[in-house]
C-alpha cells in the first residue's frame, strides 16, 4: 500500500511513518522543507531515499492534491501543538483549515481511508471527566484544545457525510526521538532542569509514541473496527508524574502542588506576558487547564497495550541526555535495562 503522510517530520508522525515502513508499505511524505526528513527519520532507522517527498503544506491545495493522488490511504498527523500564546494564529490555520484541505482532497482523490490524528484534548472537558468513544465534541477554553476540538468537528463532519475517516485520540506522549522538542517532552526536560518547582494538580493521560505510531500502522494496514480509537496510555496524576521521574532519575525534585483551578488565573497572565516576552515561560495556561479537566479515558474504549510508563519516562530521559538536550547531572541515575526503541 502507499500511505501519504501530513506531519512525517514531528514526533509523532516520524514514530508513525517508522512503523508504517516496517509494516511492508510505501511511504509519501508532504513538508515543508525536504532537509528536515533525514533529521526526522534517519534515527528511527528509515532510509530516507525510500520516502516519496513532496514539498509544501497542508494549506496548500496544489501539494495536497499531489501527496494524496494515487495513495491507497493517508495519515494526517499535522499539527502545531502548543501552550504558547504567541501560536494561536499559526494553530488555527494549520489545525482546523488544513484538516479540511486535507480531508476535502482525500475524498476528490478517492482515498480509500484517512486516518486523522486527533487529541484526547479535543474532546474536554469531558461529561463525568471520562472519555469514550462516543464521548461529544469539547468546547475547552484554550487555544490549543479549541483548534484541535474545532478540527475534531471537521473530520466528524467527513464521518457523518459517510467518508471512510477514521479518527485517533493520542495522549500525551513522551518517549525518545522527538525531532522538534515539543512540548509533552520539553515539560519533562524543564522538570529536570528545575524549572518546575510548582505544579498543578490533576493529572491527564499519558503514552509512549512508539505505542500510538503502532496504533496508526495497524489501522492503516487492516479494516479498522470503528472509526475512533484512543492511543494506549495510562492515566497519571500530576504528583505520579513527578514520582515517576524521582523513580527513574534518583533525583529528589523538590515540587510543591497547588490546585489546577487555583493556577488558571497565574497561567492566564502568563500566557499575557509570553506575547511580549522572547524566551519561553514554563507556566503555560494550556498545561495547567489540561490538568484541571483531570479527564480520564473510559477502560473499554482503548483495546491495545501500553508500555509502563517507568519504561517510556526512562527512554524519553536517556534520549535527552544521549542527544545532548540534557547534562548526565540533569538525568540522574536513569533506570538501567531499559532500551530505547
Amino acid at each position: 500500500m502507499l500511505i501519504s503522510v501530513t506531519g512525517g517530520t514531528g514526533f509523532v508522525g516520524a514514530h508513525s511513518v517508522a512503523a508504517v515502513l516496517r509494516a511492508g508499505h510505501r511511504v509519501r511524505l508532504l513538508v515543508r522543507d525536504e532537509s528536515t526528513v533525514e533529521r526526522a527519520l534517519a534515527p528511527l532507522g528509515v532510509d530516507t531515499t525510500e520516502v516519496d517527498v513532496v514539498t509544501g503544506n497542508v494549506l496548500d491545495r496544489f501539494s495536497v492534491e499531489r501527496l494524496v493522488r494515487g495513495a491507497d490511504a493517508v495519515l494526517h498527523a499535522a499539527s502545531v501543538y502548543s501552550f504558547d500564546s504567541r501560536a494561536r494564529r499559526e494553530m488555527g490555520r494549520t489545525n482546523v483549515a488544513g484538516t479540511e484541505e486535507v480531508m476535502a482532497a482525500a475524498r476528490r482523490a478517492g482515498v480509500g481511508r484517512v486516518v486523522y490524528v486527533s487529541s484526547f484534548g479535543a474532546l474536554l472537558p469531558a461529561p463525568g471527566r471520562v472519555l469514550a468513544k462516543d464521548s461529544p465534541v469539547g468546547r475547552p477554553r484554550e487555544a490549543y484544545l479549541a483548534t484541535k476540538a474545532a478540527a475534531e468537528s471537521v473530520a466528524r463532519a467527513h464521518q457523518a457525510d459517510g467518508a471512510p475517516v477514521t479518527i485517533t485520540y493520542p495522549p500525551a506522549l513522551l518517549g525518545p526521538h522527538d525531532p522538534k522538542l515539543g512540548d509533552q517532552v520539553t515539560r519533562l526536560r524543564n522538570t529536570l532542569r528545575g524549572l518546575m518547582p510548582v505544579w498543578p494538580s490533576g493529572g491527564l493521560p499519558v503514552g509512549d509514541v512508539r505505542d500510538t505510531a503502532a496504533l496508526h500502522a495497524a489501522l492503516l494496514g487492516e479494516e479498522p473496527a470503528g472509526n475512533r480509537h484512543f492511543g494506549p496510555g495510562h492515566y497519571v496524576s500530576t504528583r505520579r508524574f513527578v514520582a515517576t521521574l524521582r523513580e527513574v532519575t534518583g533525583r529528589a525534585l523538590p515540587t510543591a502542588y497547588l490546585p489546577a483551578r487555583a493556577m488558571l488565573p497565574l497561567g492566564a497572565f502568563m500566557g499575557v506576558v509570553q506575547r511580549m516576552w522572547p524566551w519561553h515561560i514554563p507556566a503555560e495556561y494550556g498545561a495547567i487547564y489540561t490538568c484541571a479537566c483531570a479527564a480520564r479515558v473510559a477502560e473499554d474504549a482503548g483495546g491495545r497495550p501500553s508500555r509502563p510508563v517507568e519504561e517510556t519516562f526512562a527512554d524519553t530521559v536517556r534520549w535527552l541526555r544521549d542527544a545532548g538536550h540534557l547534562s548526565a547531572r540533569a538525568a540522574g541515575a536513569v533506570a538501567v535495562g531499559v532500551h530505547a526503541g
